[in-house]
């Protein structure tokens, strides 16, 4: 049985108690949430017989966030995106998709499986467009044996776009940056060159049915999110999360868990509004978004522009974000966009939690807080986000430890220096009132 099958049927599952336990929630809260489709436990069978560490989607959890690894046909190999790998688990990704569209992809995706202890998600019409000359070649029997060997390998949740429809297409007409969901496109250009439905909503159920024998989460996919702010909330959005709210329940109902994929580049102003939606849509389904965006001049920059959206949309209530690298709209991550992709939004994820009260949210905050006032550096390097860069950033414009030994350890940094650190100063005045007379 899947998570959500157990659930329903009052079994708290070993995964349940092990999110239980990450989350510091009583484990029949995780099943509860699970039952009923707020929380979801990527976890797929094969997996989880190997060294997966299950986690918790949903909006009693900590808010998660996914790293995008994988090769291009232009660039990479396996060795490169198991390196990606390691560094995004490294500095906090809580899932990792596999993103491969060049050569390889089975190998790749098998490595990676092997090697994760986070979940690994996929978006199987990649490998179904690697495989062919055109995607107008493909035959929906094909597409169904790709997501069984992927969900065979040990997949433990896939973005399929089965929401987008026929008559959604002409809504895109008017937009400035058209269909940018890769997936998305894909599936749009099939179904113009055979003028029939989108292939993966008529066989919906057949992929339910592989879906629950392995134990794989839905990810719908938004194939019509917003690339540009000025496409954000329109009519041809909105009608695929319609169809995407539906399908939710069929999944549901068919024993499979599921979350929703959401936007893509939106205005601050409308985030809470999106969020809000989405809940209301489909029925609190974890929702997992991408960024957002919510300024379009910063190429090389979007880690932070999509980060302010991503904190926002997690106060609002997003489950999941997917975060984003200085090298979006731009090129293939490499492994330092990975790094600097996964800080962002592990900052952005961490501001929402705090914010959110979620347990346990600000006690490191609090200990770094401490280690600050007491000038314990090694301490508030230990509990940054990424101590290597405090450590070197704090180090480079001190003097030289043959001029001043304890120029590193000292009660100042360069900011101020010894005459004008607050906290330094805080302590020489607490230091006097402590030996003033009473009195």
């Amino acid at each position: 049985m899947t998570q959500i099958e157990q659930a329903c049927l009052g079994i708290v599952t070993p995964e349940m108690e092990a999110v239980g336990r990450c989350e510091q929630l009583d484990p029949e809260l995780v099943r509860s949430e699970v039952a009923r489709g707020r929380m979801v436990i990527p976890a797929n069978k094969v997996h989880i017989q190997k060294q997966l560490a299950p986690i918790g989607i949903g909006i009693a959890a900590r808010t998660k966030i996914t790293a995008n690894i994988g090769n291009s046909p232009l660039s990479s190999d396996s060795r490169c995106e198991l390196e990606k790998l390691d560094c995004a688990v490294r500095y906090g990704a809580d899932t990792v998709m596999d993103l491969s569209t060049g050569a390889d992809i089975d190998a790749i995706r098998r490595q990676i499986i092997d090697a994760a202890t986070v979940p690994i998600g996929t978006v199987p019409i990649y490998q179904m467009a690697e495989q062919l000359d055109a995607i107008e070649d493909m035959k929906p029997g094909d597409f169904l044996d790709v997501v069984q060997q992927q969900a065979r390998q040990g997949v433990d949740y896939m973005t399929i776009h089965c929401a987008v429809l026929r008559e959604h297409l002409p809504l895109t007409s008017s937009r400035l940056t058209g269909v940018v969901s890769r997936g998305g496109a894909l599936v749009a250009k099939w179904m113009t060159a055979h003028g029939r439905e989108n292939p993966f909503h008529e066989h919906f159920d057949d992929l339910c049915d592989i879906m629950h024998e392995y134990d794989v989460t839905w990810s719908l996919g938004d194939a019509l999110r917003p690339g540009s702010l000025a496409d954000a909330s329109d009519e041809a959005q909105f009608a695929e999360l319609e169809v995407m709210g539906d399908l939710a329940r069929r999944a549901r109902r068919r024993s499979c868990q599921v979350m929703i994929e959401g936007p893509g580049h939106i205005p601050m102003d409308q985030i809470e509004m999106n969020v809000r939606r989405q809940m209301e849509c489909c029925d609190e389904a974890p929702f997992y978004v991408l960024g957002p965006v919510v300024t379009d001049i910063a190429p090389g920059y979007d880690h932070i522009t999509s980060a302010i959206g991503a904190a926002m949309a997690a106060w609002y209530g997003a489950a999941m974000l997917c975060y984003v690298t200085p090298k979006e709209h731009l090129g293939l991550p490499e492994l330092d966009d990975v790094r600097r992709g996964v800080i962002a939004y592990k900052i952005a994820a961490h501001a929402a939690d705090v914010a959110r009260h979620r347990p346990g949210a600000r006690d490191r905050d609090d200990a770094l807080s401490k280690a600050r006032f007491e000038f314990n550096w090694p301490e508030q390097f230990r509990l940054s986000l990424d101590p290597e860069t405090a450590r070197r950033m704090h180090d480079q414009s001190l003097p030289d430890a043959g001029a001043d030994a304890n120029a590193k350890q000292s009660h100042y940094c360069s900011m101020c220096g010894p005459k004008f650190c607050s906290m330094k100063t805080t302590e020489e005045f607490r230091r006097m009132q402590r030996e003033q007379p009473a009195g």
